[in-house]
Parts: C-alpha cells; sequence; structure tokens
C-alpha cells in the first residue's frame, strides 16, 4: 500500500467517524467492526 493510498483510507474512516458523531447515527460499533475486517483483508494483501 502507498502512502498516498493509506492517507487516503485513514481520511475515509475519520471522516466516517466524524458523521457518526455529528449525526448520533449509534452506528459506531458496527463501524469498527467493519474497521477490524477492513485491517484484516488489507494484512492478508500486504
Amino acid at each position: 500500500m502507498t502512502n498516498r493510498t493509506s492517507l487516503l483510507v485513514a481520511l475515509l474512516v475519520l471522516g466516517a467517524i466524524w458523521a457518526d458523531m455529528r449525526f448520533d447515527w449509534g452506528g459506531s460499533l458496527f463501524l469498527m467492526r467493519k474497521i477490524d475486517g477492513l485491517i484484516g483483508w488489507l494484512a492478508f494483501w500486504r
């Protein structure tokens, strides 16, 4: 993964967390589970 790609992924994750907090969607646990799956998937392809 290049630095540019990792920065994009980090910004997307931070944006999703911000939106969850801002609009009170209550999806933080769901989001954390998906992020955990994403990290596992990225680690596999590394």
